[in-house]
C-alpha cells in the first residue's frame, strides 16, 4: 500500500483552493488529481485538519473466543467434517464459513485427515 503524500503538500493544496483558486487549477499546479483536492478541502472543512486517515488496520479473529470449544471438538470426534463444525458453531449462534474454520484449524496446527493410515 502507498503512503499518504506529505501534510505540507496538503496544506499548500487547500490554502490554494481557499484563497480562491479552482479545484483543476490547483490540482495542475501541485500535480496531484482533481479528486484529491477536493478531498483534502472537504476533510479540512470538515475535521480543521488535512491529516490522512488511518490506513490499513488489523481484522479481530472470528472463532478466537470459541477456540476450547472448537479442539475439544475435535479432540472428542475427528471425523467431524468442516461443515459439521460449521453446524455446531450456527447452532450457537456463530456464523461462519467453511473456510474461516479450515484456516482456524490449519492456523492451530490441527490435523483435519479422517484417514490418518493409508493401507
Amino acid at each position: 500500500m502507498t503512503q499518504p503524500l506529505s501534510n505540507d503538500l496538503r496544506e499548500r493544496v487547500v490554502a490554494a483552493t481557499l484563497s480562491g483558486e479552482s479545484s483543476r487549477m490547483v490540482a495542475a499546479r501541485f500535480g496531484v488529481a482533481v479528486s484529491s483536492v477536493v478531498k483534502w478541502s472537504q476533510r479540512h472543512r470538515a475535521t480543521g485538519s488535512v491529516q490522512p486517515g488511518k490506513m490499513g488496520g488489523h481484522r479481530k479473529r472470528v472463532l478466537e473466543p470459541h477456540r476450547p470449544f472448537l479442539i475439544a471438538r475435535l479432540t472428542e470426534n475427528p471425523h467431524l467434517t468442516l461443515h459439521g463444525l460449521k453446524d455446531e458453531l450456527a447452532s450457537q449462534g456463530v456464523t461462519v464459513s467453511h473456510n474461516t474454520i479450515w484456516q482456524f484449524i490449519r492456523r492451530e496446527g490441527l490435523r483435519f485427515k479422517k484417514n490418518t493410515v493409508c493401507p
